[in-house]
């Protein structure tokens, strides 16, 4: 059992979410910071999931396609048409776009609820949104600072939350440390929880009575 369980686990792939500024003033550093950091998650062999719009999650995903990742990409809109033309959302680079027809803050849940560990960069009202279900649900948080917004003051908002949820929120300049951190709280906290569910439950699910 417990080699089949270490096989199970070698097989899972993490999902590593970026959520960042999807407009605004960006400047070419901080462009260039979310394409490496989808490239980065694409060599560390993770699955990249975004928002599916424009801005600095699809700099990330036009990064980690460049490194042949996969990406899914979490729409607001209820199907392609409204994905394109009413939100005006890129669709190249996603294997797979999930339409939720929630809109923008409606679909966060999801977005946030999809990932194994998710990624901060630059930011407004909208990250803000994304952030607070990603600390209040206890989630391992990475934030790339030096991305301006509301990332480069997450410390402080942080502070100010005074919440223990159990969420891991850790910091750094640099996308390959930023990810090589989130990846080793995985192995410490979350792949040993997965390891359970996974001597527990049946691979290919049950049937329904």
């Amino acid at each position: 059992m417990e080699n089949k369980v270490e096989e199970r686990a070698r097989r899972l792939r993490i999902t590593v979410g970026v959520m960042g500024s999807a407009g605004g003033d960006l400047s070419d550093e901080t462009i260039a910071k979310a394409y490496r950091m989808g490239q980065v998650i694409a060599r560390r062999g993770c699955t990249l999931v975004t928002g599916a719009c424009p801005g600095l999650p699809h700099e990330a995903v036009r990064g980690a396609k460049s490194a042949n990742g996969i990406v899914v990409g979490i729409s607001p809109a209820l199907n392609f048409e409204e994905h394109a033309i009413k939100y005006r959302s890129p669709y190249e680079g996603y294997d797979a776009l999930i339409y939720t027809g929630s809109g923008l803050m409606g679909r966060e849940i999801e977005n946030i609820r999809s990932c194994d560990l998710v990624i901060f960069m630059g930011g407004r009202s909208g990250t803000l949104g994304e952030f607070a279900i990603a600390y209040d649900e206890g989630k391992v948080i990475g934030i790339l600072r030096g991305t301006g917004g509301i990332s480069d003051h997450m410390e402080t908002i942080v502070e100010l939350v005074q919440k223990d949820t159990g969420a891991h929120v850790l910091y750094s300049r640099e996308p390959e440390d930023l990810l090589d951190k989130l990846l080793a709280v995985y192995t410490e906290k979350l792949l040993p929880y997965y390891k359970t569910i996974l001597a527990n439950s049946a691979p290919d699910g049950r049937p329904e009575d």
